[in-house]
C-alpha cells in the first residue's frame, strides 16, 4: 500500500466507524450520504499540502464531507435519488463539459443540477470530474466529485 492509500484508508476507516454510530432510526440515506460525503471529502483532501499537513487536509476533508454527505442523504426522499442518479447518468453520458443538466421532484419540492466540469481516461476507464448541487428544502449544497465508467456501462462514483 502506497502512501496515498494510506492517507486515504484512516480517515475512511474513521468514516466507517462513525457511520456505525448513526442512530437507528436514521435509515440508510443518512449512512449512504455519510459514506460517499466522507469518500469524496478525504479524496479532496488528499489533493491538498504535504506530509503532515495532508494528512491533517484529508481527515478534515473526511469529516466535512461526512457531516455535508449525511444530511443530504437525510433530506433526499427515493424519488429524490432517482431523479439525481437518472440526471448524473445521462450528464456523465452524454453532457460536453461546462453544460449542466437538472432534475425536479415536483412531489417533494427539491431540485439539484449536474455538471461535468472535466473528462479524462484513467486506466482505460473514461471519467469525470463533476460538480453538483441539490436544494432541499429552500437549503442549497454544493459538492465535487469524480465518476468513471465501468466495462459494463455503468458509472462509479469514485
Amino acid at each position: 500500500m502506497n502512501r496515498q492509500h494510506t492517507l486515504l484508508a484512516i480517515p475512511l476507516a474513521f468514516a466507517l466507524v462513525l457511520s456505525g454510530c448513526v442512530t437507528p432510526n436514521a435509515g440508510s440515506k443518512e449512512s449512504a450520504g455519510s459514506l460517499l460525503g466522507a469518500g469524496l471529502g478525504a479524496l479532496a483532501g488528499s489533493q491538498v499540502g504535504k506530509g503532515r499537513g495532508k494528512l491533517v487536509a484529508v481527515a478534515l476533508g473526511t469529516l466535512i464531507g461526512a457531516g455535508f454527505g449525511s444530511s443530504v442523504g437525510r433530506s433526499l426522499d427515493r424519488a429524490d435519488q432517482l431523479y439525481l442518479t437518472r440526471t448524473s447518468t445521462t450528464a456523465f453520458e452524454f453532457n460536453q463539459t461546462g453544460m449542466t443538466s437538472t432534475w425536479s421532484n415536483p412531489d417533494s419540492g427539491n431540485y439539484g443540477s449536474v455538471t461535468p466540469t472535466r473528462t479524462y481516461q484513467s486506466q482505460g476507464r473514461y471519467c469525470r470530474e463533476y460538480q453538483q448541487s441539490v436544494t432541499v428544502g429552500g437549503n442549497t449544497e454544493q459538492a465535487y466529485g469524480t465518476a468513471c465508467r465501468q466495462p459494463d456501462g455503468n458509472w462509479e462514483i469514485i
